[in-house]
């Protein structure tokens, strides 16, 4: 029996994209990579074709794994402060907040390059580069921590770390969010960075506090997550090569040059949305690993919890993260993304201003969960809004960029805290999150609005 297919039509202005579902008369004169002349493009499924369970499949696992890596700088950072021994045990450190806030600060490097690459790499290799280097990246970086090196390399080699995640989190959020039902997809995307870093603080706090391991040990687990994300990605997406990814782009009205980033940075109206978002996810993310990062260490010091039940807050939050990206993702699109992410920020910042205030430590653990269930679904919303306000052919180089952009606030903000929290105690955390929250709330209200659009199964 024939179906129905989604297809999405681009305005002139590139400022609104509105989805229709065509009757299975229509179907035939489209190809889910071909755009006719009157502007419609069809939409790819998850499933259709068959290759993309795979592919999304792989995707998933590496936002498991960049969740993974992002929450343990926290857990492993708390317990590396105090004292951390160099290979061969004749050397200690006394690190203060800020030295141990290096281990945030040097992915931005990663960030900066990826974020800059990102549009050439998939212009010369198509999906497969990023499908490759950045599990590629991953892999080294985490070898390199299992050896135990000196700190000043430690720092190095999360370098590769954040480049890799840079490379990943802009190639398969471009993805997802030109499918069908991108937000529910960009929900369950998420939702697994989330599980990641549910997932990560538990595994490091349970081996460094009850079974006595020293610290490098959690990433002999996560070496063994990255080779399986490098079989699994460069498996699915080693026949998406170059040559396919320029074709696509030239089918959906682009080329090499106008779907690059200086036209997505410096192109009206595609500038605007760009850095906007870039910004904002800047913040968001900063936020979102500031907050998940130093929530144990401010457990510990300011609600005087114990070690092991201070670690578990971290996963509260992550868990919060990972529920509200996939139940809100699935509320977002039937509120309207403009309207629901506001709320979702403004409902965030309440709970941070509980966490804030009352000093009680069951009170603060609840408080800064729901303060990640409201947090979630702002990644996915953003990446949406990109995909609905620009041309198909720029989505690449500005979701790349605006979420590789966002990444590095992964490590700028983090570090901010840290040495915040070093001149005036970590008490200062949420303060600085809640004016954070506050500061990419007006951001978002500055975006253009999207026309509603119907979705049909």
């Amino acid at each position: 029996m024939a179906s129905t297919c989604v297809v999405q039509e681009q305005s002139h202005d590139a400022n609104t994209i509105t989805l229709q579902t065509l009757p299975p008369s229509e179907c035939s004169r489209i190809d889910s990579s071909e755009t006719s002349h009157d502007g419609f493009a069809a939409l790819e499924k998850w499933n259709q074709p068959r290759i993309n369970a795979y592919r999304s499949f792989a995707t998933f696992w590496s936002f498991l794994v960049m969740g993974a890596n992002d929450a343990a700088y926290g857990v492993s950072g708390t317990f590396r402060e105090n004292v951390l021994e160099s290979r061969n045990n004749l050397f200690k450190w006394d690190f203060a907040y800020t030295i141990v806030s290096l281990v945030f600060l040097s992915p931005l490097v990663g960030y900066v390059l990826a974020a800059f690459l990102n549009n050439r790499i998939h212009t010369s290799l198509g999906q497969r580069g990023p499908a490759l280097i950045g599990p590629g990246c991953h892999l080294l970086a985490y070898i390199v921590n299992c050896v135990h090196p000196p700190y000043p390399v430690l720092v190095i080699s999360f370098i590769f770390a954040g480049f890799g995640n840079g490379l990943e989190d802009a190639a398969w959020n471009a993805w997802i969010g030109n499918m069908a039902h991108s937000n529910e997809l960009l929900g369950l995307l998420h939702g697994l960075y989330g599980v990641g870093a549910v997932l990560s603080p538990l595994i490091a706090t349970s081996m460094i506090v009850h079974a006595d391991m020293p610290w490098y040990y959690f990433y002999y687990v996560m070496v063994g997550c990255a080779a399986i994300e490098l079989i699994v990605c460069g498996t699915c997406f080693w026949k998406a090569t170059g040559a396919i990814f320029r074709q696509a782009r030239a089918d959906t009205g682009g080329d090499s040059k106008k779907g690059g980033l200086k036209t997505a940075l410096f192109t009206r109206p595609s500038a605007r949305v760009t850095w906007l978002c870039a910004l904002f996810l800047l913040g968001y993310v900063g936020v979102e690993v500031a907050l998940g990062g130093w929530i144990v260490t401010f457990m510990i010091r300011v609600r005087n919890g114990g070690a092991f039940a201070s670690g578990m807050t971290a996963t509260g939050f992550w868990l919060g993260i990972t529920v509200g990206r996939i139940l809100l993702g699935f509320v977002t699109p039937r509120v309207g993304e403009k309207l629901a992410i506001a709320a979702y920020i403004l409902l965030s910042i309440a709970f941070g201003l509980i966490l804030w205030l009352v000093p009680q430590f069951y009170a603060s653990a609840v408080a800064v969960s729901l303060q990640g269930f409201f947090l979630g679904p702002l990644f996915p919303g953003v990446v949406v809004m990109i995909a609905k306000l620009l041309p198909r052919h720029l989505h690449v180089s500005s979701i790349g960029f605006a979420a590789a952009f966002g990444g590095s606030g992964a490590a700028i903000l983090p570090f901010a805290v840290g040495a915040l929290a070093q001149a005036k105690g970590v008490q200062v955390l949420q303060p600085f999150i809640i004016a954070l929250s506050g500061a990419i709330f007006l951001m978002w209200l500055g975006l253009p609005r999207v026309s509603k659009e119907q979705r049909n199964e």
